[in-house]
């Protein structure tokens, strides 16, 4: 699960960064769903790893769970802010703000 987790938050930083080198290339429409599938990918990546939590917590590996949640809170957030900043940064420049 985690593999999967980081392979779809990659997927969201491709997909805003190809935004924004694309740069007015193409329409609004094409523009509109890389930033709503990038903005998917990352929430699927974030969904991924709320499960592998549960999966732990189910197994009753708190010794796991307690060696990897600082890691996964801090990579989350990257994740997040990172996507974010990337989408917006795309919508900036595709609206010319």
């Amino acid at each position: 699960m985690n593999q999967t987790s980081v392979n779809l938050g990659l997927v969201a930083w491709v997909l805003a960064v190809a935004n924004l080198v694309r740069r007015g290339k193409g329409t609004e429409k094409s523009f509109a769903v890389l930033l709503f599938v990038s903005v998917a990918t990352c929430a699927g990546a974030l969904c991924f790893q709320i499960y592998y939590a549960n999966h732990l917590v189910t197994l009753q590996d708190w010794a796991a769970l307690m060696d990897t949640s600082g890691a996964v809170s801090l990579t989350t957030t990257v994740l997040l802010v990172v996507t974010v900043v990337l989408n917006v940064a795309s919508l900036a420049v595709c609206f010319k703000m």
